[in-house]
């Protein structure tokens, strides 16, 4: 049996569990299963035999035991926004978290319990009722699951560090049908490979994160710059970052303005950088101290404005609906941003095939930087940028020339990294080096753990950390 495939089960023994279950079971035929196949990337188009929407950790336990007792090929669905659509199969079982979207926060303690299916714009919602946030990612209707289990960053990063890193808590289902509290003081190893691993060593019915005061206003700076003044926008981005207060967290894009209402008509379809920051502390204080990147030259538009911090994580919803587009994304942490990476990155811009398509650089550094390489899974996090490459289109048959683009892209700045990549920007393809590449010297540490955890590789629909690994690295 591959990686990709499952037996056929008895109809009997699926009668049998979905009788004992309390969320909803869905085969192929029944009236709710093309809604419920589909995931966020509309190039996703799996088509498995059961779709468990879970209800409770009970459900999940029934689910996973089922699975290996009948050796089926197993996908964990919490968010359903994986790039590389993880949270899907053919041919075997979905466990579907997106029923368990529940979030408690504590705001005396600081701190949130958020089941598995939970959407950042969950927990936002929430927390941001005390004032309250963690670090999580860019567009709100991510699932916290696999963006905390991969790492994850976003408008927090440099002021907080990652998801991962304030993560004090996680209950998980692992392979063998046991629920795992998984901490600092309880089956810290297990706790230790969650953040960063993965999916690879269960299923995480509920975490617990730690919370800071953030908002409800928070500083933003969008200026909107022509593309033909590159080099002294760049260079006027690298130099500010370069002394930049761990509260302020900004990245540079390259894009073309769509289409869209907030955008001029005469601007729509020019090709732009656009600079977007934020700083984590008072709106009026940040404002402020903002102001030097929207004043690098003259901008074209500049979208600047005190938000709520709701609506900063919802800004770049619009632009990645889910099931209308296809996407294909990568990245990679360089060493630096010279102006050699810029006209790399420039010259593979000029020759992408899709307008929707970009390319962002993510100014590191901070709370995130600081954190030891062996402390969490996600290993080394030197590195000053991460540049991420996102191809976006619409039609089936742009496919193939999207794809290619990427890649070549992705290739070209190979040599101007640090070796390492981003967990949470996959492709779609299971790569061996892309997988030594995003863990680096911890690889070794969790295929130890994968075999203690997950020798059978049950939970194998992710970056793969293969158990049988484990020898080879004691």
């Amino acid at each position: 049996m591959t990686a990709t495939s499952s037996p056929a089960v008895d109809p009997v023994a699926i009668s049998d569990l979905t009788g004992n279950l309390r969320g909803n079971a869905i085969q192929p035929g029944d009236p709710a299963y093309d809604e419920a196949r589909r995931v966020w990337n509309g190039m996703i188009d799996r088509w498995p035999a059961l779709i468990v929407q879970c209800q409770g950790v009970a459900d999940v336990i029934s689910c996973v035991r089922f699975a290996t007792d009948h050796s089926l090929l197993l996908a964990v669905r919490g968010g359903g926004h994986n790039v590389a659509g993880f949270g899907t199969c053919d041919g075997g079982m979905v466990i579907d978290l997106s029923a368990m979207r529940g979030v408690r926060v504590d705001p005396i303690r600081r701190t949130a319990r958020v089941e598995g299916g939970a959407t950042w714009g969950d927990l936002d919602r929430e927390t941001q009722v005390f004032g309250l946030a963690t670090s999580g990612g860019i567009v709100s209707e991510t699932g916290i699951a696999g963006l905390t289990l991969g790492g994850g960053q976003g408008w927090l990063r440099r002021t907080f560090g990652m998801a991962c890193d304030n993560l004090i808590s996680a209950d998980v289902v692992t392979a063998d049908g046991r629920l795992l509290i998984a901490s600092e003081s309880e089956n810290a190893d297990l706790f230790w490979a969650l953040r960063g691993g993965g999916g690879n060593f269960g299923v995480v019915t509920a975490f617990e994160f730690r919370l800071h005061p953030v908002g409800p206003m928070i500083a933003f700076a969008g200026p909107v710059y022509p593309v033909e003044q590159a080099a002294q926008v760049i260079s006027g981005f690298r130099d500010f970052v370069a002394s930049a207060p761990d509260e302020i967290n900004a990245t540079v894009a390259w894009w073309s303005i769509p289409a869209a209402p907030g955008f001029p008509v005469e601007t729509h379809g020019r090709e732009v950088l656009i600079v977007g920051a934020v700083n984590a502390g008072p709106a009026d204080a940040g404002e402020a101290s903002l102001q030097p990147l929207r004043r690098i030259t003259e901008p074209i538009l500049d979208l600047s404005a005190p938000l709520p911090f709701t609506a900063l994580q919802q800004i770049f919803n619009p632009f990645f609906p889910a099931g209308e587009l296809r996407y294909y994304w990568k990245s990679l942490y360089l060493a630096g941003l010279d102006n050699d990476v810029v006209d790399e990155i420039v010259r593979h811009m000029r020759g992408r095939p899709s307008p929707m398509s970009l390319a962002g650089v993510w100014a590191q550094g901070g709370a995130l930087s600081r954190v030891d390489a062996d402390a969490t899974a996600v290993g080394e996090r030197s590195a000053p940028f991460l540049l991420e490459i996102l191809a976006n289109w619409v039609e089936p048959e742009e496919t193939e020339a999207n794809i290619a683009w990427a890649r070549k892209f992705f290739s070209a700045m190979e040599r101007f990294g640090t070796g390492k990549t981003n967990l949470n920007f996959p492709g779609i393809e299971e790569d061996a080096q892309f997988v030594h590449a995003a863990w680096g010297r911890n690889y070794a540490r969790l295929a130890n753990l994968k075999q203690k955890y997950d020798p059978s590789n049950l939970f194998r629909l992710n970056q793969n950390i293969d158990p049988r690994d484990a020898m080879e690295s004691v």
